[in-house]
């Protein structure tokens, strides 16, 4: 049938955003340096994700320090860390959830209508998983442009956008369209139909008149 190649190339692009989710959010490559300047030699980059930043210097090996509290955390830096653990931990269950729903699987035996609902949940949570990173990486692009086109911004405090960010839109790309075909074979399931045939029963009643046939008299003729 059709549809097993569809649900294979579903859980692979579902593997490689959950793979991806799993990269952004250690990845401390969310901001780097932003070179404004017209210097050709760079003597400093510096990188700044969920959880650490990183400066990588000239002849001296990267150092990377962790924040400390979070009391002192941006909003936005908080709330990018909440939404993208939440965002490995569904694509974790929606990559199992398939798993389980598939046709080469038995752990729910033959019935048809039960895989399909257990793939329209798998790419439900696909889709909301890829929703999810969108909000948090959108949001700090969103910060780094404005902070990039603003002249208070003094121009060592401008940043970029970084790898992370651009794998996060790829990975938010491949949850969508993953759960897309998922959520696409709940339509394309045979579901049991129940056929009522109406049927309208003619008593008819036919009537037949027996006319009795009468042989002709024979009138004896004086």
């Amino acid at each position: 049938m059709a549809s097993w190649p569809l649900q294979i190339t579903g859980l692979i692009l579902g593997g490689i955003g959950m793979i991806g989710t799993f990269a952004i959010t250690a990845m401390p490559q969310w901001r780097v340096s932003a070179f404004t300047e017209g210097n050709i030699v760079v003597f400093e980059n510096i990188w700044e994700g969920l959880w650490m930043n990183c400066i990588y210097q000239v002849n001296i090996k990267m150092q990377c320090k962790f924040y400390g509290t979070v009391l002192v955390l941006p909003p936005i830096l908080e709330v990018s860390r909440g939404l993208m653990c939440f965002a490995v931990i569904l694509s974790v269950v929606a990559f199992l959830t398939a798993i389980i729903g598939m046709k080469c699987t038995v752990c729910v035996g033959d019935n048809k209508q039960v895989r399909s609902n257990i793939l329209l949940a798998a790419g439900i949570i696909f889709i909301l998983t890829g929703i999810l990173i969108l909000i948090p990486v959108s949001w700090t692009a969103s910060n780094i442009i404005g902070d990039f086109y603003n002249p208070a911004v003094h121009a060592g405090l401008k940043r970029d956008l970084g790898a992370a960010l651009y794998l996060g839109w790829m990975s938010s790309a491949f949850l969508l369209i993953g759960g897309a075909l998922f959520c696409s074979f709940y339509r394309c399931a045979d579901k049991p139909r129940t056929w009522r045939y109406s049927s309208h029963s003619c008593h008819r009643t036919h009537k037949f008149e027996h006319v009795e046939m009468k042989p002709p008299t024979k009138h004896a003729y004086v």
